[in-house]
């Protein structure tokens, strides 16, 4: 690569901190509870997705917490801290953990860990760190633990992907067959007769061909969901949105705020509606998803996709 290429014009403009932090929000995170308690026996518990992992030997794991946080007196007291991996049915537990509350660990099971860091129960993973070092990290301190001692339940995780909530699915990788060739291996044997397997690989499939289309309105996944919820409602209040959409409240605010500067939503009577440009957007929106089932359902006859449905309908009561 020449000089020239690799040479960088000067930045001068700060970064749009909010801009920044959507662009963080691409890169996919678990997410995780961390707690710490002191000698006294005051608890603390924080959600974050700043998790990840340092060295093996020694084991040393980081996370950040930010610096205006009340919880950072105990997380600097303690001389241990504990990180919880959330499982994928525990977005209550992570939702608990990101809002102010007196106590946050009213009705949460939990069990005292190495130093007496607070582990919650049916999480993904857990680890009990002896705190070795703390960095200034502009406004967040960067805190470093030792891991002692841990526990893997081997639980599906729990995601954080552009300000919503996901989880893991697999990534086999279907490519369409050329003719002569033999089937895919993908699709011998018992995988044939195995309806996880099949509706996992059908979402992919399905997601494939629409996501792209969605995000080329230039909303984010998040801000799409919250208007395809809002379509044919009066209006919601947030603690509604937070059912309906499974984010964050931190995440629900931004969105929001996001949406409203956009002018497609407005607040009426403590309640988040569409505004006309709303509506029309989110009709854009409608329009893409049905020209996807479309494309994708017209194979079929219209008792076959009543069937489907009802076979859908019944998973999601019974799940």
């Amino acid at each position: 690569m020449s000089e020239s290429a690799t040479a960088a014009p000067a930045v001068n403009n700060p970064l749009d901190g909010r801009a920044f932090r959507r662009a963080l929000g691409n890169f996919a995170t678990g997410v995780t509870v961390i707690t710490a308690a002191t000698e006294a026996g005051q608890k603390v518990g924080v959600t974050a997705n700043s998790f990840n992992s340092v060295s093996l030997d020694p084991p040393l794991i980081l996370w950040s917490l930010d610096k205006r946080s009340t919880s950072h007196e105990v997380f600097a007291e303690a001389s241990h801290f504990a990180v919880n991996i959330l499982a994928a049915d525990q977005i209550d537990v992570s939702n608990n953990f990101a809002r102010p509350k007196d106590d946050r660990f009213a009705g949460i099971e939990h069990e005292p860990g190495v130093g007496g860091s607070p582990l919650l129960a049916d999480c993904s993973a857990r680890f009990d760190c002896e705190k070795y070092q703390q960095i200034d990290g502009g406004d967040h301190w960067i805190l470093i633990g030792k891991v002692v001692a841990f526990d893997d339940f081997g639980r599906s995780p729990l995601l954080y992907h552009q300000g919503a909530y996901s989880m893991v699915l697999p990534h086999t990788r279907m490519t369409k067959r050329e003719e002569g060739q033999p089937p895919s291996s993908h699709f011998q044997g018992r995988l044939q007769h195995n309806l996880y397997y099949l509706m996992t690989q059908a979402l992919r499939a399905y997601q494939a061909g629409y996501q792209p289309r969605q995000l080329s309105t230039g909303l984010r996944t998040s801000e799409a969901r919250m208007l395809m919820v809002l379509e044919n409602d009066a209006g919601l209040a947030l603690s509604e949105l937070q059912r309906e959409v499974a984010m964050p409240v931190r995440e629900i605010d931004e969105a929001v705020a996001n949406l409203r500067r956009k002018g497609l939503v407005c607040d009426r009577d403590e309640r988040v509606c569409l505004t006309p440009k709303g509506v029309d957007e989110t009709e854009g929106l409608w329009s893409i998803a049905r020209e996807q089932q479309d494309k994708v359902f017209s194979q079929f006859s219209q008792e076959q996709i009543d069937t489907f449905k009802h076979v859908l309908q019944a998973v999601i009561r019974n799940g």
